[in-house]
């Protein structure tokens, strides 16, 4: 019964479809959790970017305010990583497909 139901069909309903990711923005915009997704998916590009001998010396990654803010353990690192500001933040932003981070301070 159901597949002379479905052959029958009128062709011209409109389907509602939507890709996976615009449902999923749609949902974290809804409940106004942009901002956390932004801050996550900023550290993950900043775990890949930097390679795991950089990350073992990371502490914690936070980002509010369009503002980066990494507390490494090793002062070596942290000057070395402050020369290179400006390339990091664009790799960052290149990676995430959009402007999230503006600065970054090591700490």
């Amino acid at each position: 019964m159901a597949y002379y139901n479905n052959r029958y069909r009128s062709k011209d309903r409109t389907s509602n479809e939507e890709s996976i990711d615009d449902v999923v923005t749609k949902l974290l915009k809804a409940y106004g959790l942009t901002k956390n997704f932004d801050e996550y998916e900023a550290a993950n590009s900043y775990k890949k970017i930097m390679g795991a001998p950089i990350v073992k010396y990371t502490e914690s990654i936070s980002l509010k305010n369009k503002r980066m803010t990494v507390r490494l353990t090793s002062s070596v690192i942290r000057a070395e990583l402050s020369m290179g500001k400006s390339k990091i933040i664009k790799m960052i932003n290149d990676d995430l497909g959009e402007i999230v981070v503006l600065d970054i301070v090591f700490l």
